[in-house]
């Protein structure tokens, strides 16, 4: 895949850091957070972020190896769970659903019933970003959970961007396609994750809104994204005891001396 890493799989009693032993000789200012979710840009490393950054922390990650493990164990291939991951149709259903069938570091309550209708995949899909977020500490890639969790404040939401020419030259070095096919890979990717979110929760994945951060890995390097991830977790975590209404970018600001001059429609 362009922006997913392959990983090895890790057993649900070895994903976690022992918390008796090293991990909680310090407690981490991070701890107190629940989840990171990505969204990202196909090509823009946002996968691969995902991938450091659980490991940076020793928390779970949930991306797409966990659907392509719960493919093969109902007996669909890799290739079926990629052309269908991230889609409004009912064998994402199939597939996650299925995570409570084989052994994963997210904790998912019983499969639920499925049909074929909308309502179905939604719950299922519910049942697997609550349930990582439930375990706590978790690296959530996609999935739409950038808005199932958007009130929580124990959850940092990042969007992972980059310019087309470089995702281009990301796909190509990766797959080693062509860079027609590379192209066309990323726009076919991107057209499907953005008609997931719209047609499911009506909300385009470019809009800013939906994120705590949004990193251009144009020009910053993976770990230099990764650095500030952990740094913007640790002030995040640090303002989870704040009222609402002690948030927000006018917080101990005192008012202008004089007012601000109009400078006409185009100034910020």
């Amino acid at each position: 895949m362009g922006d997913t890493p392959n990983l090895p799989n890790v057993p649900a009693d070895q994903a976690k850091p022992d918390r008796a032993g090293e991990k909680s000789e310090k407690q981490s200012p991070t701890d107190q957070m629940q989840a990171v979710t990505i969204s990202r840009e196909y090509g823009s490393g946002g996968g691969e972020i995902a991938a450091r950054l659980a490991e940076r922390l020793g928390w779970h990650l949930v991306d797409h190896e966990v659907v392509v493990e719960v493919a093969r164990a109902l007996g669909i291939s890799e290739d079926e769970a990629e052309a269908h991951d991230e889609q409004a149709d009912t064998l994402v259903s199939r597939i996650l659903a299925g995570l409570g069938m084989v052994q994963s570091p997210v904790p998912v309550p019983m499969p639920i019933q499925l049909g074929t209708d909308q309502p179905a995949y939604d719950a299922a899909r519910r049942q697997v970003v609550e349930g990582a977020v439930t375990a706590g500490h978790t690296v959530i890639v996609g999935r739409g959970a950038q808005v199932l969790l958007a009130p929580r404040r124990d959850v940092l939401h990042v969007r992972i961007i980059a310019p087309m020419a470089q995702r281009i030259d990301y796909v190509m070095a990766r797959e080693g396609m062509s860079h027609a096919e590379a192209e066309q890979r990323i726009r076919n990717k991107d057209q499907v994750r953005a008609h997931f979110l719209m047609s499911v929760h009506h909300r385009n994945p470019a809009d800013a809104q939906l994120y705590d951060l949004v990193i251009n890995t144009g020009v910053l390097s993976l770990d230099s994204a990764i650095d500030l991830l952990v740094l913007a977790l640790e002030r995040k975590a640090a303002r989870l005891a704040d009222p609402a209404e002690a948030l927000g970018p006018g917080t101990g600001l005192a008012p202008y001396v004089e007012s601000p001059a109009e400078t006409g429609p185009l100034s910020n």
